[in-house]
């Protein structure tokens, strides 16, 4: 390969490079109104996290919650099953959308 093809092919490599990093800032900029959904995500995921990795203290906490609260207990408990049937639910009625027909 002679030096002006080179020359030609690191130019297009440079101009290419460049217009990546132009729409990466891009991207950027468009993402960062959704910043402080990523925010509590990583939190809710960080709580998460933390919760599966201390079981016994959860447990403890979701033990003592019941015995002094029962009534908040019950009402947090029943919210949060809704959730998860509704969660559930969801995912299966995504997963039936994407798969394909099945030939029969």
């Amino acid at each position: 390969m002679n030096s002006q093809r080179r020359l030609e092919l690191a130019l297009k490599k440079q101009r290419l490079q460049y217009r990546c990093a132009e729409q990466r800032r891009e991207m950027v900029r468009g993402l960062m109104p959704l910043l402080p959904v990523f925010t509590f995500a990583e939190t809710v995921r960080n709580g998460a996290r933390w919760v599966r990795q201390h079981p016994a203290i959860s447990a403890g906490v979701l033990v003592a919650v019941f015995v002094t609260k029962p009534r908040f207990a019950m009402r947090w408990a029943r919210r949060a099953w809704l959730a998860w049937q509704g969660w559930r639910k969801l995912g299966l009625l995504v997963t039936t959308q994407e798969r394909p027909p099945q030939a029969g």
